[in-house]
């Protein structure tokens, strides 16, 4: 492994750490501080703001206008559709559910490539798409079933499904433009926007925020600073800079360190329980997301 390599799995491996506390984090401010739609805007513009007082210390980059409409379209995608899917999901479904199906990612890569820029896929990625999705329809049973302990396990799983399916999409069609401009380039564009179209929307449709009201505590402040501050702007700056370093379903992969991290917290602090189909959609979600990017591997 060369060191540009080294560096991408590094700041992919720390993405993701953060990214799996930013699960329970998220759950914890959704119970008490924000709507899902509050929760949106608050890091939109949180990260937008970061982002570009950060780029005017930087050396000025010029996008090409056609990479500036996929940035920002990409964006808009990536964060503002599949996040606010997230939140609505984390709002209905647990932690530990949420992150097992975030695991799915390099299937859904997988799949979003075949579809998109028609890449192969081989009888092992059959067997471990198999795998993933088997895990997938286990806790769909269980949510349907009412074997859960969210509030609607079974529309949460869904809203996280539609969520993973466009961020594989993001992955796929940012590619070529995180190859060619810094993370700070890029993510500046794609907060701002995202914060125009968020901070109006909940304005709008979900007006009151306990968390910037009267009644708001230093412990929900701290939890939104965490969200915005480390499992956005941190995060989401290191996600192009891996994949300047990596290919896409390299960077997919270290998805599966989020259930882990997840699950143990979310258990830890009684956000959920720890249930018997769990580690068993566990073992066929992250045995199938390993068998599919073992076979991208080869490639």
């Amino acid at each position: 492994m060369n060191y540009k390599s080294l560096q991408g799995h590094s700041a992919i491996f720390t993405a993701n750490i953060i990214f799996g506390l930013g699960v329970p984090v998220t759950k914890l401010l959704l119970d008490d501080w924000v709507t899902p739609m509050g929760y949106m805007a608050s890091r939109s513009v949180g990260a937008a703001v970061i982002f570009w007082l950060i780029s005017c210390f930087l050396p000025k980059e010029k996008i090409e206008r056609r990479d500036l409409m996929t940035i920002i379209v990409c964006g808009l995608l990536g964060f503002v559709i599949s996040q606010t899917l997230t939140a609505w999901a984390l709002d209905y479904t647990t932690p530990v559910y949420y992150s097992l199906i975030a695991a799915l990612t390099p299937i859904a890569v997988m799949l979003m490539a075949a579809l998109f820029i028609n890449e192969r896929i081989t009888g092992k990625g059959v067997i471990g798409v198999a795998l993933g999705i088997g895990g997938a329809l286990l806790m769909l049973f269980m949510g349907w079933q009412g074997g859960g302990t969210g509030k609607n396990d079974l529309l949460g799983i869904i809203l996280t499904i539609l969520s993973l399916l466009t961020w594989a999409v993001y992955l796929i069609a940012t590619r070529k433009v995180s190859q060619k401009y810094s993370p700070v380039a890029q993510m500046k564009w794609i907060f701002l926007v995202s914060a125009l179209v968020t901070v109006p929307w909940a304005f709008i449709t979900e007006p009151t925020q306990t968390l910037y009201s009267p009644a708001w505590a230093w412990s929900g402040v701290m939890e939104m600073a965490f969200i915005i501050v480390f499992a956005t702007v941190l995060g989401y700056f290191m996600i192009p800079y891996a994949m300047k370093r990596l290919q896409a379903t390299t960077v997919s992969i270290y998805t599966n360190l989020q259930p882990v991290v997840a699950s143990l917290i979310a258990i830890a602090i009684g956000q959920d329980l720890l249930t018997w189909d769990k580690p068993v959609a566990a073992v066929m979600v992250l045995l199938g997301a390993y068998i599919v990017t073992m076979r991208s591997g080869k490639h």
